[in-house]
């Protein structure tokens, strides 16, 4: 059988999202998929960079990550995305990209693969929810299959119980409030499983 093909493509201001992307790549290739972590051109002015230190550091030490392409997305089976919320919605560095990706949808090529999306916010009813509706929204444009977490592990109901997507409340200190890496890497596994049955009935 065909190896399935995994991008975890983020967007992370100050870490929380990137870690979460880390938590989806580690599971993939655990499930066995190829697995490429991606993210997504930073656009924000220099000054608002500069004028949060946690933003700048963030930026600095993932600057070897790899950014995004359109040939990812058509190389990918299987697609993971981590943004946070900005107001109910995907930041716009993340809607930048996406905005681009009209060609290859006129042309079926981003028909038939698995999606699945996560998210953050700094409140527990701060959007997260409203954020990977938003973004699967896109994705029903594609034709894509969004391959939503549910309830069907019991780590959801440690995360905070979204099930749509893992989503994670961060505190004032930056860190994670909920217990989220089980619930994350669960959602991994069962994006590639989903990929990896599309696949089956394609050839």
């Amino acid at each position: 059988m065909t190896q399935t093909k995994l991008a975890v493509i983020y967007y992370s201001s100050t870490g929380t999202n990137y870690q979460m992307a880390k938590w989806a790549e580690a599971a993939g290739k655990e499930a066995g998929a190829e697995v490429k972590l991606l993210k997504v051109a930073e656009t924000a002015p220099e000054a608002a960079i500069e004028s949060n230190p946690a933003w700048k550091e963030h930026l600095e030490a993932t600057k070897d990550v790899p950014e995004v392409s359109l040939n990812d997305l058509e190389w990918a089976d299987a697609i993971i995305f981590s943004v946070p919320t900005r107001f109910g919605n995907v930041p716009s560095q993340f809607k930048q990209f996406i905005d681009t990706t009209g060609g290859l949808w006129f042309q079926g090529k981003l028909a038939n693969k698995a999606v699945s999306a996560m998210s953050s916010a700094s409140n527990p009813h701060g959007g997260q929810e409203q954020t990977i509706l938003q973004l699967y929204t896109t994705m029903y444009h594609w034709g894509a299959i969004v391959a939503a977490p549910g309830f069907t592990d019991d780590s959801a109901y440690a995360a905070g119980g979204n099930p749509y997507g893992t989503s994670v409340t961060v505190g004032q200190d930056g860190k994670m409030v909920e217990d989220v890496e089980a619930s994350v890497k669960h959602q991994a596994k069962r994006t590639v499983s989903v990929a990896a049955a599309l696949q089956s009935l394609n050839n």
